[in-house]
């Protein structure tokens, strides 16, 4: 029993890592083309997932760990773009004319992070250019740092920086989604499949980091098992709230006058 259990995680664990992306995410994508709109779908899912990923490729060149995972991550990174791409192209129009950081000074920054707003309406922004720009420039940062700055990206503090940090940050993926069913009472709009691919991935990711033979870094361990606790609760919503009465809509952000709120 325990050599087939060996034989599971060693040998089909890494393949269904690898693939994770496409089966969490193709039925989302598919949903939002096909139905010509992504209310209920937060846009903070695949900027989460975007700059985890990519702090964790760059992680990888410092702590070289299994091969499997830095294909995961950079699977993910062309997945979430087209998620990203699609979901701008099908958004509904909030009326709201945002240029990205535009008339803000550092005081409105800290105002709107004291008040519970996102500062400088970070990623609320009115068109698509902005959201890849940013994503361009997050990069291009951390590449120079790397070519650049080596005794930066070599020295451990830095490398444990990246790791940390981007798995923290991909920890946190499921709260935007919780915040934002709690608030409508209501599931409508985020895929069924999507949360089903988490919870099946959050089991076998688990089995992986603490059982294969692999190299895997305790970044990964820690900040696994608690995605897995959020990822168990988004579940719980489902069984508690379904997609709410029908023809109810979910508006992705928000359409008074008002700011939108951290996660909203």
């Amino acid at each position: 029993m325990l050599g087939f259990l060996s034989l599971i995680v060693d040998y089909f664990a890494p393949v269904f890592l690898i693939l994770s992306p496409i089966t969490s995410y193709a039925d989302q994508i598919a949903s939002i083309h096909r139905k010509k709109t992504s209310d209920g779908f937060s846009l903070d899912i695949p900027l989460i997932m975007l700059v985890a990923s990519i702090l964790k490729v760059f992680y990888w060149f410092g702590a070289y760990y299994d091969k499997s995972l830095l294909a995961q991550a950079s699977l993910m990174i062309a997945v979430q773009i087209i998620l990203l791409k699609v979901a701008l192209d099908n958004r509904a129009p909030d009326g709201l004319q945002h240029t990205p950081f535009h008339g803000y000074t550092a005081e409105n920054g800290l105002r709107d992070l004291m008040e519970g707003r996102r500062p400088y309406g970070f990623w609320q922004w009115s068109s698509a250019k902005p959201y890849f720009q940013f994503l361009g420039y997050f990069t291009g940062f951390l590449l120079a740092v790397h070519v650049l700055l080596p005794f930066v990206s070599g020295s451990p503090a830095y490398i444990a920086f990246l790791g940390y940090f981007g798995l923290a940050v991909e920890a946190i993926l499921p709260i935007p989604q919780i915040v934002k069913n709690h608030k409508a009472r209501s599931c409508k709009g985020f895929r069924l499949s999507v949360i089903a691919n988490w919870l099946a991935g959050d089991a076998m990711k688990m089995s992986y980091f603490f059982l294969s033979s692999q190299y895997v870094p305790w970044p990964f361990r820690l900040c696994g098992m608690f995605q897995a606790c959020c990822d168990s609760y988004l579940g719980l919503q489902f069984y508690m709230y379904g997609e709410g009465p029908s023809g109810t809509d979910i508006p992705m952000t928000s359409t008074s006058g008002s700011k939108p709120g951290l996660f909203g």
